[in-house]
């Protein structure tokens, strides 16, 4: 006989019409009497707070160069932090950890009951696993993102240090990531995110020259996803790659009404903490400043803005 421990409960809350529980895992469970989900705030930011990154991937959306400036974590941003709700999700782009302040954020976050994830580069995380799990273990980040690089894949797994960190989700690009690292990870059991290729930045100049392969390595995905499903620890989308894979004709209606989260900007959004700007979503080109704004008064702007016919 066998007893598996079920996740213990992160947070739960009240938002709208609607009941959230948050599993230390990362499951999130939405709960309502109603026929749809109507959130009072958002449950979820997508905050980049790096502009900063010395690997240079040509395909880089956010155009991240090696003087890249950092987010500035100082008293303007007081209405942005106290305005944060408990057990929101915050899921911080980190790909350089030397942001000054940023321990002293987390420690802010963690007393405001937010719950962040950060993303790394697959050299930063090499560079970086014992701070990151020092994080971990003081509650100050729950989940890391790793962007896989082939390069450093085979080592990272290897890595009993990264073992040790909890709720890793290996990130990988529909049309960038390649078969062999998505068989890879699959024969190892990874959790997987995929994300959709975004049309920006360095991603513009690199799907032109690279068009061919980024069609093919992204056709070669949509054809493999049921193969790939059962052999992930889990095998999870953007809302893009959603689009650009076509899930849904995958899904039976009942499955996408169960596992779909919602539309960009309907329960999230988007923070460039560098820029001090925010937007329905990353890919989104029109972005608004920050200024003195509450969480509450961005994400109520997001959505009456996105209201209006043609936004």
């Amino acid at each position: 006989m066998s007893f598996t421990r079920k996740p213990k409960v992160l947070g739960a809350y009240k938002n709208g019409n609607y009941d959230v529980i948050i599993l230390e895992d990362g499951t999130k469970i939405r709960q309502t009497e109603a026929d749809e989900f109507i959130p009072s705030f958002a449950e979820n930011c997508d905050v980049k707070i790096t502009d900063k990154c010395d690997i240079g991937c040509p395909f880089c959306y956010e155009g991240c160069t090696s003087t890249g400036k950092h987010a500035q974590f100082d008293e303007s941003l007081n209405n942005f932090i106290n305005s944060l709700h408990p057990y929101t999700e915050l899921a911080l782009n980190g790909n350089d950890l030397d942001c000054p302040g940023l321990e002293n954020f987390l420690t802010v976050l963690k007393i405001k009951k937010v719950l962040p994830n950060i993303t790394v580069h697959s050299k930063q995380l090499i560079d970086n696993v014992v701070k990151l799990r020092d994080w971990q273990k003081k509650r100050l980040i729950y989940g890391v993102g790793i962007s896989v690089h082939p390069d450093y894949l085979p080592k990272i797994l290897a890595m009993t240090q990264v073992n040790e960190l909890k709720n890793c989700v290996f990130h990988t690009i529909a049309g960038v990531t390649t078969p062999e690292i998505y068989e890879y990870l699959a024969d190892h059991q990874q959790k997987v995110l995929v994300l959709g290729y975004k049309d920006l930045g360095r991603g513009v100049n690199f799907k032109t020259s690279h068009e061919e392969e980024v069609e093919g390595n992204r056709q070669w995905l949509k054809d493999n996803i049921k193969n790939l499903w059962p052999r992930n620890a889990v095998l999870s989308f953007d809302n893009l790659a959603l689009e650009q894979l076509d899930i849904q004709s995958l899904l039976t209606p009942e499955e996408w009404e169960r596992f779909y989260m919602g539309d960009d900007g309907s329960f999230t959004f988007y923070i460039d903490l560098v820029k001090r700007t925010f937007s329905k979503n990353s890919l989104c080109h029109t972005r608004f400043p920050m200024e003195d704004k509450t969480v509450d008064e961005m994400f109520q702007f997001i959505r009456d803005y996105y209201k209006e016919p043609n936004k």
